[in-house]
């Protein structure tokens, strides 16, 4: 049975909240050695913003340390701290989560080791920190602060412990990690997408955002839709202002409630958005007259039922649209899952089904030799990795040359990997 950690081995160290501090942090770090274990703490589903309100880091012989990056604010030694350690590794559990709020206050890791996505890779089958440290060290982390809200201040010692112990396992963690990569001649697999996940570019603004709506996909009028899409453009700017996230301003089902059944006048309206939140100071006024105003909206100025699609159809849409491609893509989904099952990872860590999709659409060269350079190309172009290519090129090219599809739709590599960070 493993073994509860409690607390970190070396106490819970205390805050750091001063540019000064930071600068003695550095110093202590500097005299460690190998690898540094990194992590920060969000709000989210509390806050608008993605900034991080605690950061945790440990190295070997440097010691374990909680910075609230609020406190320390601008600080040289932010920078200072990534250009001194740029050639050595920083470990991070579900690095994309935490990648961006730790560049946004400086610090910009140039290796990384991502011991989610290892796992991942290395066939673990539960991937959070807690499930890994559980398996792998036979130990059992405390995970019952995961969702609290890291901006309130002053934070309460319970939470920093549960933050501490985020890293004070971290190193050892990543080595027995590797240890499987190794094992399983992968570790060369995981570097490349450690990499690729330092070059990726910011994430692209996502069109539409107001469809997200949830409750959105019931709703068939068009003039409900225009007060949905306008009410949500004015929480999302409202919430933005005060850096809180949209749903504690007013949820959504607040949204879809008034514009299936708009109230009758602004009394009503504000009553409606009143009893579903805890905020008493909105610019109800304004609103009011966004609503009024995506009421007379008609023809042209009304948003359409769905949003144009920008590239492939979706999947369920192919088996009208292109009968050969669909039956391409039935094929390839269970190709996919087999040699995931073969290298001992999920479908979606083996290649995105994006990629998948790309290469199945169009109509593929006659030549067997063909299209397996086809498959290359297609796969190279989407960004697949270099081993990633190597292992499901061949078995993508070999059912090009299908015509009837499966019988059985495999749904499962059609998932998207979802980091998990407890």
């Amino acid at each position: 049975m493993a073994e509860p950690l409690l607390a970190p081995a070396g106490g819970v160290p205390d805050l750091i909240e001063s540019s000064d501090s930071l600068g003695e942090v550095l110093a202590q770090l500097k005299s460690g050695s190998g690898p540094i274990a990194i992590d920060a703490e969000r709000a989210s589903g509390y806050k608008y913003s993605a900034r991080a309100y605690l950061i945790q880091i440990k190295r070997n012989g440097g010691g374990l340390h909680l910075i609230d990056p609020i406190a320390v604010g601008e600080s040289p030694y932010w920078k200072e701290m990534s250009d001194t350690f740029s050639d050595q590794e920083w470990i991070i559990h579900a690095s994309t989560q935490d990648l961006t709020c730790l560049r946004e206050v400086g610090i910009e890791p140039k290796v990384i080791f991502d011991t989610e996505l290892a796992g991942r890779i290395a066939g673990c089958e539960r991937v959070g920190l807690g499930p890994l440290t559980e398996q792998l060290l036979d130990v059992t982390l405390a995970k019952e602060h995961s969702a609290v809200d890291w901006s309130i201040r002053p934070l309460r010692p319970e939470w920093l412990n549960y933050a501490a112990l985020d890293v004070e396992l971290l190193v050892e963690l990543r080595d027995e990690i590797e240890k499987l990569l190794i094992e399983n001649g992968k570790l060369e697999w995981a570097k490349e997408d450690f990499a690729a996940i330092l070059k990726a570019p910011p994430s692209s603004p996502r069109k539409d955002p107001w469809r997200r709506t949830s409750g959105i996909h019931k709703i068939r009028d068009l003039t409900a839709l225009a007060i949905i899409r306008a009410l949500w453009a004015a929480r999302n700017e409202f919430a933005k202002s005060i850096d809180l996230a949209p749903g504690r301003v007013f949820n959504d089902e607040t949204l879809v409630l008034i514009a299936t059944k708009p109230p009758k006048g602004f009394g009503d309206f504000k009553k409606a958005l009143l009893r579903r939140t805890r905020l008493t100071s909105m610019p109800f006024e304004e609103w009011f007259e966004v609503f009024e105003s995506a009421q007379k909206l008609e023809g042209e100025d009304l948003p359409k039922l769905r949003t144009p699609s920008e590239g492939l159809p979706p999947p369920k849409m192919w088996q009208t649209k292109n009968p050969l491609g669909y039956a391409r893509l039935t094929h390839a989904r269970a190709a996919v899952l087999e040699c995931a099952a073969t290298n001992q990872m999920p479908a979606e860590n083996l290649i995105s089904p994006e990629a998948i999709r790309r290469v199945c659409w169009p109509t593929p060269p006659v030549d067997v030799e063909d299209r397996l350079k086809f498959a290359v190309s297609e796969l190279a172009e989407f960004g697949a990795r270099s081993w990633q290519i190597a292992l499901i090129s061949a078995p993508l090219a070999a059912i090009l040359g299908e015509t009837e599809p499966l019988v059985v739709e495999v749904e499962q590599a059609e998932a998207e990997p979802v980091p998990e960070s407890d």
